[in-house]
């Protein structure tokens, strides 16, 4: 039976820019039953690598999300995630079936999946669990994930939260590092986006697996006291509601449950006892509008004995999730503290679901990255996200200096742009898109026009402004000016403006061959073949070392006007008579200097005097001429020995023009004028260079040069002369 990760996605590559990181999921009739009826064949019967099945997971995620306000949309797509694991194609079915917003949304989360069992795995195994140098990275990872579709915050959420319900339910042993990171990293993040209904569940979930002896002992605690404690509880809020309704306040107020881990959590960071905490009772007043809010505090603190040191105004100083309440603890006549807190239904709602919600469930889509969603649902977008910059910072901030080096902005889309610290508008455009690098002219960050060397800093919105067609500035690459500070931005600048020198000078190149031609009469011949011809791999890279003068244009002349042919090979070769074997049944002699006997140099080895030689019949084309380690040779004779013959070099008839081509191999550091450098040593050794290839690799340039020669000892001399050229390090004959 197979199965997959319970949980959603939390980690992912870099973020695709170029495209809107939030698509919108369409409002589809019945996209809910429909998403079930799809995927129910598929995953009835698949369990999660937790053991619990997929099917009942994906129910439970979709009622998740449906208490949290979640839309059909949403909770239909909780449904598909699962079902895409299952699918040979799942981008094509689901889109055809959903549309691409879906499909994508399944997708993406699926690949976050695997990602994420990767990093716990890694975590696990390397005993890194808490490591916040791990932690951090893995924080990071995620952050970038719900950048590119903030509707997995809350999948992930959900998922997570279900996930530990089931092993609660099941009393199944969990794994740590499920239980760390929920209590960890993303109880956080649910208190940093303000939901806090899921926050305190998953804490106390995770708690109790982490510390069940700690969790039983406080629960135990909280048991024993908790008919008085509810009954008091009950007495005050029923006086408190009548009383301020007596004021005129329409007031409606409730008993608010406390937490086993955030008990545990003020006990150990104030060091006290389980009948100190002061806010085992609590109460929660909601109240119309903020007069109110305040008119209903006046009246408690008059009704009862406040402590002082325990009021907070988070009205009038919202937390930075934006969270707003006004917190107080008071003291009843006989000395018992019981904490009360006033909101109003605004601040309630945003308390119980949070600044993700506002989003997430109108799903709002994107128009590109010109255009800017308009209204509150963008504004939402842009919140999360802040909160998420400010949640990583947060978390990061017990690991100071590891991420020190990095910031993120968001594009006017609501995506998130990692960059490297002091990065500018310039380096934001680069890591867009390198055409919109090349074309930026200006920038707005947070609305306001800025200059394209302002260090950009955490969580701002940066729009750029371009022009259809242009370059960069050559100012881009002074680093006193600071325009850059990104090295992808500087290569892609540099890069740039190579191959405008490149183009300039592949057209003085073209300019100057075509010139010759003229000259020469002989501008019928195709470009393409006469740089085959020179050894160049197209016409471009000839006029490229030309119009560098690192090409001589004698090396074309040479090439249209050919010297006279040498003498007949036969001439110069001296064949012996082969010596007699058993195997040769003729007993066949050849006679030295037959002028009819037909002999051609081998192109493989390309031998010249004084090289010792071997010649080898051929079917048809007379005698071979190889030198003797030559590995063609040695692989036929040994194939075939009967067909090899002594042959040697003779006395030619003439002693003057008798000249053989060789290959010359060099591999040096690549630098400007390397190849006219090369060529002058040849030229003043008066070997001609009848070809040339080259390749440059990451700096290292490879050449083989066809020179003619007359002797092969005098080329071992200009071998070593070519080999104290600057950068180069070898150079040997092929």
């Amino acid at each position: 039976m197979k199965s997959h990760s319970a949980e959603l996605a939390e980690a992912a590559p870099v973020p695709e820019l170029v495209m809107a990181a939030e698509q919108a999921l369409p409002q589809q009739a019945n996209a809910l039953a429909r998403a079930r009826a799809f995927a129910e064949p598929l995953i009835a019967g698949e369990t999660l690598d937790t053991g619990e099945n997929t099917l009942v997971h994906a129910d439970a995620v979709a009622a998740i999300l449906k208490s949290m306000g979640g839309s059909e949309a949403m909770q239909a797509a909780s449904y598909l995630v699962y079902a895409a694991h299952h699918l040979n194609k799942p981008q094509e079915v689901i889109a055809k079936a959903f549309g691409e917003s879906y499909a994508a949304l399944a997708v993406e989360t699926n690949k976050l999946v695997r990602i994420q069992q990767q990093a716990r795995g890694a975590e696990v195994t390397a005993h890194l669990i808490d490591d916040p140098k791990a932690q951090t990275e893995n924080v990071r990872k995620m952050l970038l994930a719900f950048s590119r579709d903030l509707r997995v915050v809350m999948l992930r959420l959900a998922s997570r939260l279900q996930t530990l319900r089931w092993y609660a339910a099941t009393k199944r042993p969990v794994a740590p590092g499920v239980a760390y990171e929920a209590l960890h990293v993303f109880a956080p993040l649910a208190n940093r986006l303000g939901i806090w209904q899921l926050k305190w569940e998953m804490e106390d979930l995770a708690f109790r697996f982490l510390e069940p002896e700690t969790y039983k002992r406080v629960a135990r605690w909280l048991d024993e006291k908790r008919v008085e404690r509810e009954h008091y509880v009950e007495q005050m809020r029923s006086q408190l509601e009548i009383e301020l309704k007596g004021l005129g306040i329409d007031a409606e107020v409730h008993g608010r449950p406390k937490h086993i881990y955030s008990i545990v959590k003020k006990m150990r960071g104030k060091s006290l006892e389980f009948d100190e905490v002061l806010d085992v009772r609590a109460l929660r007043v909601i109240v119309p509008d903020v007069k109110d809010c305040y008119a209903a505090l006046a009246w408690v603190h008059s009704r009862f004995m406040p402590i002082i040191e325990e009021f907070d105004d988070y009205i009038a100083r919202p937390k930075a999730n934006g969270y707003q309440s006004l917190h107080t603890v008071v003291r009843d006549p006989a000395g018992r503290p019981i904490e009360i807190q006033i909101r109003t239904k605004a601040m309630h709602e945003h308390a119980e679901h949070g600044v993700a919600a506002h989003w997430a469930y109108k799903e709002a889509g994107a128009k590109g990255y010109a255009g800017v969603t308009a209204g509150s649902n963008y504004d939402a977008k842009i919140a999360v996200l802040r909160q998420l910059l400010a949640w990583e910072r947060e978390l990061v901030g017990s690991a100071e200096g590891l991420f020190e080096d990095r910031i993120y902005v968001l594009t006017p889309q609501a995506s998130v742009v990692e960059l490297p610290q002091g990065a500018t508008p310039v380096d934001f455009a680069y890591s867009v898109h390198t055409s919109l690098g090349h074309r930026c002219r200006g920038a707005r960050v947070d609305g306001q026009m800025v200059p394209l060397n302002t260090p950009l800093h955490n969580g701002q919105t940066v729009e750029i402004i371009a022009v259809k067609e242009g370059g960069p500035s050559r100012d881009w690459l002074n680093p006193e000016l600071g325009f850059l500070a990104s090295s992808r931005g500087k290569a892609k600048a540099r890069a740039w403006f190579n191959e405008q020198q490149r183009h300039d000078t592949v057209g003085r190149g073209r300019e100057l061959v075509e010139k010759l031609l003229q000259r020469e009469g002989k501008t019928a011949i195709k470009l393409e073949d006469l740089a085959s011809q020179l050894g160049f791999k197209s016409a471009e890279d000839l006029f490229f070392v030309v119009g560098k003068d690192e090409f001589s244009l004698r090396n074309i002349e040479t090439l249209l006007h050919p010297a006279a042919p040498p003498l007949p090979q036969d001439d110069y070769l001296l064949l012996k008579k082969a010596k007699a074997t058993p195997k040769s049944p003729k007993g066949g002699v050849l006679v030295v200097g037959v002028d009819s006997l037909l002999t051609q140099l081998a192109k493989c080895c390309k031998p010249a005097p004084p090289d010792a030689i071997s010649g080898f019949v051929t079917r048809g084309k007379g005698v071979s001429i190889h030198r003797n380690d030559c590995a063609n040779f040695r692989e036929m004779a040994a194939r075939t020995p009967e067909r090899v013959i002594e042959v040697e070099w003779g006395k030619p008839k003439k002693e003057e023009g008798a000249v053989y081509p060789v290959d010359v191999a060099i591999e040096a550091q690549d630098r400007q004028g390397l190849l006219r450098d090369i060529s002058e040593v040849f030229a003043k050794e008066k070997m001609n260079v009848i070809g040339v290839q080259t390749q440059s690799v990451k700096g290292t340039a490879w050449m083989t040069f066809t020179v003619e020669i007359t002797d092969s000892q005098k080329l071992a001399k200009v071998l070593v002369v070519v080999a104290d050229v600057n950068g180069v390090r070898s150079a040997r004959r092929r």
